[in-house]
């Protein structure tokens, strides 16, 4: 009986261990405003200073992706603003010894303002439970989304 219990729990630790990556990454549907749905192809977009650098990885993602926009660093030149935040959790001891992984959890929001009329245009958050590379899969994500409202 004991025997048949400690194969159960291991069975079940198993499958726990090896579902819960495929089951962590969760992605939300972006916002995109009713009145701008499209933003023009070359358009001008100042990517404002986020915590931990995080614009830097959402410019790099922007350029990776191939978002048709201009990255402008002067505001007054830039027709869209995007801001944003990011977080980042380091896999603890449990999940380096559980899991045998180092990934990273991410946790990264962005907004696209057009400057003319101060309305959010598209907004897009991401959870990554396991991010292999960090910010710079939130910020690609993010990035990959923002394309498909770019035309």
């Amino acid at each position: 009986m004991r025997r048949r219990f400690i194969s159960h729990l291991l069975v079940c630790l198993w499958v726990l261990l090896f579902s819960a990556p495929a089951l962590s990454a969760q992605e939300t549907a972006p916002y995109v405003s009713q009145s701008a749905r499209i933003i023009p192809a070359g358009a001008r977009v100042f990517v404002a200073p986020m915590p931990g650098g995080f614009e830097t990885y959402l410019a790099a993602g922007l350029v990776k992706k191939k978002v048709p926009l201009v990255v402008t660093t002067d505001i007054r030149k830039a027709d869209y603003e995007i801001t944003g935040v990011s977080e980042t959790d380091k896999a603890g001891w449990a999940k380096m010894l559980f899991m045998g992984t180092d990934q990273s959890r991410e946790t990264a929001s962005v907004k696209v303002v057009e400057l003319k009329t101060g309305e959010v245009v598209f907004g897009y958050s991401v959870h990554k439970g396991s991010s292999f590379r960090g910010k710079q899969s939130a910020a690609e994500s993010c990035a990959k989304h923002l394309k498909k409202i770019v035309q």
